[in-house]
C-alpha cells in the first residue's frame, strides 16, 4: 500500500512538474528558459491589466486538486528527489510557490518580461544598490522619497557612491549636464513625492541612454501604478514599486519589487534577490496577489474622488494651491496626458499662511481622514511631510524644494467622496477660525 501511494505521488509530482513548465520563471528555479516556452508566450494572446491581474501567475492547473486560487506554500526548504537536483524549489530564501505566482502576475501588469518581489520598497532599492561600487554616481530627481533620499545621502554616500538630485521636470535634456563616465543609475520618481512633479520618462531615457547605453534609468512607478503608467514602453530600464501602496492597495503588508525586460538585469538582480536574502513571506505574497485583483476598480475609484476634492479644494478661500496632475493647472499637464492615462487619488496641498499651527489643527479636526504615513489604501490617509514622511531631507533642501510647514499631502480613499469633502470643510473652518487661532 505504501509503495502504492509513493508511486501515485511521484506521478502526480510528474504531471505538476509538466504543468508548470511552461509558466516557471526559470531564473528562479537557476534554469534558463527554452526557446520553445518564449514562443509559447510571444503566442500568446495581448489581454489587457484587469484579465491579467486575476488570470496570469494563477492558473489552477498548477496545483494538485486544481485550486482557482493560488494555495499559501509557508514551507522553508523542499524534498529532492536526488541530492543536489531539487525538483523545482529548493529553499524558500531562493524560490517559493506562492512568491512565484505573485511575481510573474506583476510581471504581466507592467507589461515586463521579470518582476523581482522583496520584503519592502526599500529593500528591493537596497538590493540594487550592490550593483554599484564605489566611486560610482546616481544622478537623481531631486524631490524623491524621504527614504530613497535617506539611502542615498546617507548610506550609499558610507559607500563611496556620489549622489546628484536634478530637478527633472523643467528641461529633461539638461539630465545629459549631470552624467558623468561613472555615473551608473538614473533614478527617476514620476509624479514625485510629495510635490507630484513629472519627468518626462521617455525624452530623459532617449538622453541617458545617447550618452552611454549601460547606464540603467529606474522608474518608482508607485504613486501612479501600472495601471496608469508604463515605464518601460517609454524607455526605462528598471520599474520599481513600493507594493505597501496601491498595488496591494489595503494597507496590511510591507513589500517592493523590480521589473524589467533586460535578461541580463534580471540575472545579475535575481542573484542578489537571493545572495541577500530581502525576500517577502509567502503569506505577504498572498496578500498583494490578492490586492491586485481590484487594482483597476480601486485606481478608478481613487481618481474620480481624487479629481473631485482637488477641484473642491482649488476653490476653497483657506487654499493657497493645489497640485495634482489631472488638473489644467498643474504646470505639467500637457506631460501627464502624453505619458499617463490617468491618476491615483493622491493629493498636495498648500494652505494660506504657510503655519505649522494652522496645518496641525487642520489635521487633528479631520475625523474620517487618519493622521499617518504611507498612502494608497482604502481608507482616507493625511500627513504634513515637512515633519514625517520627509523630516529626514535637510531643512534647507526642503525649502528649496517646498516642502514648507503649510503643505499637507493627502491620500484619498474609497469613501464616500461626499463624507470626504464635508470632512474637510469642517477642520478647515475650525483651522482658520479667529475663534480658534485665539
Amino acid at each position: 500500500m505504501l509503495i502504492h501511494r509513493r508511486l501515485l505521488l511521484s506521478s502526480r509530482l510528474f504531471l505538476l512538474t509538466k504543468r508548470m513548465a511552461g509558466h516557471l520563471s526559470a531564473g528562479l528555479q537557476k534554469y534558463d528558459k527554452d526557446e520553445e516556452n518564449h514562443k509559447l508566450q510571444d503566442e500568446t494572446p495581448r489581454t489587457h491589466l484587469e484579465t491579467d491581474a486575476i488570470h496570469v501567475g494563477q492558473e489552477p492547473e498548477r496545483w494538485p486538486g486544481q485550486a482557482v486560487v493560488p494555495p499559501i506554500s509557508m514551507a522553508t526548504t523542499f524534498k529532492q528527489l536526488e541530492p543536489g537536483k531539487p525538483l523545482l524549489y529548493e529553499y524558500s530564501r531562493c524560490g517559493n510557490p506562492t512568491r512565484q505566482c505573485l511575481e510573474e502576475c506583476l510581471a504581466s501588469l507592467e507589461k515586463a518580461k521579470y518582476a523581482l518581489t522583496f520584503s519592502s520598497g526599500l529593500g528591493a532599492s537596497t538590493t540594487l544598490m550592490f550593483m554599484l561600487k564605489s566611486g560610482d554616481h546616481i544622478v537623481s530627481i531631486d524631490d524623491v522619497y524621504g527614504g530613497t533620499g535617506r539611502l542615498f545621502r546617507r548610506c550609499m554616500a558610507q559607500m563611496g557612491v556620489e549622489s546628484s538630485f536634478v530637478d527633472m521636470s523643467t528641461d529633461p535634456s539638461s539630465v545629459a549636464k549631470h552624467l558623468k563616465p561613472t555615473t551608473r543609475l538614473v533614478w527617476i520618481e514620476t509624479p514625485t513625492n510629495p510635490l507630484l512633479k513629472l519627468a518626462d520618462i521617455e525624452r530623459i531615457s532617449s538622453v541617458v541612454h545617447e550618452y552611454d547605453p549601460k547606464i540603467m534609468v529606474l522608474v518608482d512607478n508607485t504613486f501612479a501604478t501600472a495601471f496608469y503608467q508604463r515605464p518601460l514602453a517609454l524607455g526605462a530600464d528598471l520599474v520599481l514599486h513600493s507594493l505597501t501602496k496601491y498595488m496591494n492597495g489595503h494597507s496590511d503588508v510591507v513589500m517592493g519589487c523590480l521589473m524589467m525586460n533586460n535578461e541580463e538585469l534580471y540575472k545579475q538582480l535575481s542573484f542578489l534577490q537571493y545572495a541577500i536574502g530581502a525576500v517577502p513571506s509567502p503569506f505577504d505574497c498572498y496578500l498583494v496577489n490578492r490586492g491586485l485583483k481590484t487594482l483597476a476598480v480601486r485606481m478608478r475609484q481613487h481618481m474620480t474622488s481624487g479629481l473631485r476634492i482637488a477641484k473642491y479644494l482649488e476653490a476653497h478661500q483657506h487654499v493657497e494651491r493645489v497640485i495634482y496632475p489631472p488638473l489644467e493647472s498643474h504646470p505639467q499637464h500637457a506631460l501627464y496626458k502624453k505619458q499617463m492615462s490617468g491618476f491615483s487619488g493622491m493629493i498636495s496641498v498648500y494652505l494660506k499662511g504657510d503655519e505649522v499651527e494652522k496645518s496641525q489643527r487642520f489635521l487633528k479636526h479631520l475625523k474620517l481622514f487618519t493622521t499617518a504615513e504611507s498612502l494608497g489604501g482604502y481608507e482616507s490617509l493625511i500627513e504634513l511631510p515637512a515633519v514625517m514622511t520627509h523630516a529626514s531631507v535637510p531643512e534647507e533642501h526642503r525649502r528649496l524644494l517646498g516642502i514648507t510647514d503649510g503643505l499637507v499631502r493627502i491620500s484619498v480613499g474609497l469613501e464616500d467622496v461626499r463624507d470626504l469633502i464635508d470632512d474637510i470643510e469642517a477642520a478647515l473652518q475650525f483651522a482658520f477660525s479667529d475663534k480658534n487661532e485665539k
